[in-house]
């Protein structure tokens, strides 16, 4: 065989096998190639904790799994990649091989090594099928069954995807497939980035001629498209096999992938449903070569089969689980109550409150849409995409599907049109429950899931694939519904992507009341209270909390559309104690408290409490609002979408706070302090290493920066369907690993640094961006600061890019060109940094720095950081 990058040549070895599948005569003998990292393993004396019997697909051979392979060297795994019989470099039979030929070829091939227990079958493509039909037949010796992108089933009534039905018309089939490289060059072309030309020559290397090619022809010709299929029958049997398959399982997904979609993942899950799961966001069919699947399978055998000499960790034991009452408890309460008649959620439009319902009119309606939706057949783990935007509907919604089990799935457009649209496939919904626009967007975008419509379609039924709609759900007589598990998932809710793709975070029935009884007893809400939500994840709390709610005339998802005289309006209009609003928001109410009316003032006077959360807000932007809102305790509440809120502070918290960093309290400043552990929770950190990783025993020491650790009821309960992620966040339970960064005063409450992707790790010191900002944030004519660094781990350039308070009247965006800041304003930052020890390579200034879309807060520092190379680097300008 030829050299191949990758491959250690001792890998590759042949075996002379007998045949019993019923393509072949009867004595006959096939010669297979595979790769073996066995030897190496008896040479290094290595104890071999089993075997990884990994099965390509088409057109791929056992090139595919070469990280594998040399992975398992050192975590003493054998693994043994074939080349499936007229694939790679195995014999060309010159025969046509069904499916339950191959799964045949698969059992001779193992009896002759004699692979046995303990056993585990890696499987891609067509290769997962065959895997999955030996695992199904070979359950003796069998220990776990790894699979990427593949399919087990097609319904009859759905298309295959569209490169295979191109792949098997008449005209083009063996063309593409045989005659030219066609289908080849198209499978290679799906790696994401670009395959290198090396590593590309290697997986063409067995297929130079069309003899050598003939397998791939064949193996397409298998597919069973349709019933009438010879290997129909077989595929079938397989799929129902599989579902009393009790070993341990791994699915790992490029989402990214044409061909096997996130649709067949789901089928898998749901025959396999104690899989565990972790979709890489980024790669595509071949996932291999786009993202760390070795490690990651690896990481899953260390967890479901420990070495014999792993030793257990001591580990903090978790807080007492508390009493339970349901989401709806108030809601049911209030309804039958003297209080039935009152208000209990509206929506406000230009001209006031545009829609109500009382507590009774409320119950009311969410019995009638509960049953409605059973009517449909959506019930216990049906998984609902609410695409509607917060208010009355929104409120309905959410807890009908609540009421009869159903898992909600909250994916808000502030994601963007792309980000959206990725969340919304990726949970594989059941239903799509959606406004025009997102039943548009279902339709363009191919989303999955029944749909059902709210308010009026200009564009018609048909047209948006809609079987029904939330008024018709309204006629439906009420029923009455057995609680689910307090355990049992309850909703999906995704984070905001400004840290990466957007990730689903599983919260059960126990974990959301967790998280109203948290917010209740933390900032003293409850029955007979009024809110305003004017920020999303806050939406649904109000009939939770018992409490009138009110969504103000704004764009929910673009917090920075919130006005001053919107609030206002919204607060008079049930006479509100309590404000919920992001902190885009609450520079718009100061940016625009010059339209206030008198009565305004008032309603706004009347509020008692006002939370913003989702990114730091400065003391000064604070004691503006409170120049609005005089009577009002201002609370910056810090949390993110798996655990909130996490600790709370308020402004004269935030007063004192810097009151000590200006003195001598250890441990206080370099940072955004935002308190103590709210209610029911409790909080570590774990202290960085010199090399900036977070490998301390939980602490609550002043001083000690680290990763923030949280434990509390309303924690998460998992990741959607990211194994790895979960992993990473939860291995030192019972804590929750936020990803972010920071350390304890001496007086115990929490500062926050940054995030741990945004470390810098200069020569000899580990410097955390958020303390520095903030200074350089207080400089005349600074409007926002980013702090990054440049180049190589270890050795990195401290930078600073700073965005400039525009001038009056002047669009912030209208220059798109990067400059070296002046001398004056580099000397003032220089030498702020200096003051903290910390010495810039250069000041940068752009018209506008990139923030998330769900916040309009949070900086993209990564982002920044790449830009800042480049202009320095002299190869690039573009604004991040």
């Amino acid at each position: 065989m030829v050299a191949l990058p990758g491959v250690d040549p001792a890998w590759s070895t042949y075996s002379d096998v007998p045949s019993t599948s019923a393509a072949d005569n009867p004595g006959t003998v096939n010669s297979w190639h595979y790769l073996d990292n066995g030897p190496q393993l008896s040479e290094a004396g290595t104890a071999v904790r089993g075997t990884l019997l990994c099965v390509h697909g088409n057109p791929t051979w056992s090139y595919l799994w070469r990280t594998l392979l040399a992975r398992g060297v050192s975590e003493g795994w054998r693994v043994v990649a074939v080349d499936q019989l007229d694939m790679g470099f195995s014999r060309r039979t010159r025969t046509f091989r069904r499916l339950a030929d191959r799964v045949t070829d698969l059992e001779d091939f193992a009896a002759a090594l004699s692979l046995e227990g303990p056993l585990v079958t890696v499987g891609h493509d067509w290769g997962g099928v065959v895997s999955l039909g030996y695992a199904h037949r070979n359950r003796s010796h069998l220990a776990g069954v790894v699979l990427t992108n593949t399919a087990i089933h097609q319904e009859p009534k759905q298309p295959i995807p569209s490169l295979l039905r191109l792949a098997l018309l008449p005209g083009m089939h063996r063309l593409g497939t045989q005659t030219t490289s066609a289908f080849l060059d198209v499978t290679h072309a799906l790696a994401r980035p670009k395959l290198p030309r090396d590593v590309h020559a290697a997986f063409r290397a067995p297929y130079r001629t069309r003899a050598d090619r003939a397998g791939i022809a064949n193996f397409v010709s298998d597919i069973p498209a349709a019933p009438s299929h010879p290997s129909y029958a077989t595929l079938t049997g397989i799929a129902e096999g599989i579902r009393t398959l009790d070993v341990p399982s791994l699915m790992v997904w490029g989402p990214r992938d044409p061909i096997f979609t996130d649709t067949y993942l789901e089928d898998l899950t749901r025959r396999l449903p104690s899989a565990d799961v972790h979709r890489f966001e980024d790669a595509g069919h071949l996932l291999q070569e786009d993202a760390d699947v070795a490690g990651t399978i690896f990481s899953w055998l260390d967890e479901r089969f420990p070495p014999a000499s792993r030793e257990g960790t001591a580990s903090t034991p978790p807080l007492a689980t508390p009493s339970h009452t349901f989401l709806w408890h108030h809601l049911q309460e209030r309804s039958t109550g003297a209080e039935q008649g009152s208000l209990a959620v509206a929506e406000m439009g230009r001209n006031g409150i545009r829609r109500s319902l009382s507590w009774r009119e409320l119950a009311d309606d969410v019995a009638a849409v509960a049953a409605g939706l059973a009517g449909l057949g959506v019930g216990s783990e049906s998984r609902v995409s609410l695409m509607v935007p917060p208010g009355v509907d929104l409120t309905v919604l959410i807890y009908a599907c609540l009421r009869i089990g159903a898992i909600i799935v909250v994916a808000d457009a502030g994601l963007g049109t792309k980000g959206l649209s990725r969340a919304v496939k990726g949970s594989v919904p059941d239903v799509v429950i959606g406004i025009e626009r997102a039943l548009l967007a279902a339709r363009l975008f191919g989303w999955p899931g029944r749909r059902i419509s709210v308010g009026t379609l200009a564009g018609g039924k048909r047209a948006l694939r809609v079987e029904s709609s939330l008024e018709t759900l309204r006629t439906t007589p009420p029923g009455t519904f057995e609680n689910p598990d307090p355990d049992a998932d309850a909703a999906i809710l995704f984070t905001s992507g400004s840290t990466g793709p957007a990730k689903g975070v599983v919260y059960t029935h126990r974990q959301l009341s967790g998280m109203r009884d948290t917010v209740g007893g933390t900032f003293g809400l409850g029955p007979g209270g009024a809110l305003v939500a004017g920020f999303a994840p806050f939406a649904l709390l109000g009939p939770a909390l018992g409490g009138a709610s009110v969504t103000p005339d704004m764009e929910v998802t673009a917090p920075r559309t919130l006005t001053a005289q919107a609030l206002a309006d919204a607060a008079r209009a049930i006479d509100a104690t309590a404000v919920f609003a992001a902190p885009a928001a609450l520079r718009n109410l100061v940016a625009t408290k010059d339209n206030l009316t008198p009565s305004g003032t008032e309603a706004l006077g009347k509020v008692t409490t006002v939370l913003s959360a989702g990114a730091p807000v400065p003391a000064l932007l604070l004691e503006q609002v409170q120049e609005l809102l005089p009577a009002a305790s201002l609370h910056t509440p810090y949390g993110m979408t798996e655990a909130l809120p996490v600790s709370n502070i308020d402004l004269e918290g935030i007063r004192a706070a810097e009151a000590d960093a200006a003195g001598t309290m250890p441990g206080a400043g370099n940072g955004v302090c935002v308190g103590r552990a709210v209610q029911g929770a409790r909080l570590a950190v774990s202290a960085l290493s010199d090399d900036g990783v977070p490998d301390g025993t939980p602490t609550t020491e002043p001083g000690v920066t680290g990763e923030i650790l949280v434990d509390a009821p309303h924690v998460k309960s998992r990741y959607y369907r990211l194994w790895r992620t979960e992993g990473a966040s939860s291995r030192t339970a019972p804590w929750h690993r936020t990803g972010d960064v920071g350390h304890f005063d001496g007086a115990g409450r929490l500062w926050v640094e940054g995030r741990l992707g945004h470390i810098i790790t200069t020569p000899g010191a580990v410097l955390t961006p958020v303390g520095l900002e903030q200074a350089l944030e207080k400089l005349e004519g600074v409007r926002l600061a980013a702090v990054v660094g440049v180049g190589p781990t270890g050795t990195q350039a401290i930078v600073a890019v700073v965005e400039p308070v525009p001038a009056p009247g002047r669009n912030r965006r209208r220059s798109r060109k990067p400059v070296l800041a002046d001398s004056v304003l580099t000397e003032r930052a220089r030498n702020m940094a200096r003051t903290a020890g910390i010495e810039l390579a250069a000041v940068l200034t752009v018209p506008g720095l990139p923030v998330d879309i769900r916040h309009n807060a949070k900086i993209d520092r990564t982002e920044v950081a790449k830009w800042a190379g480049a202009v320095l680097a002299g190869s690039g300008s573009r604004i991040p």
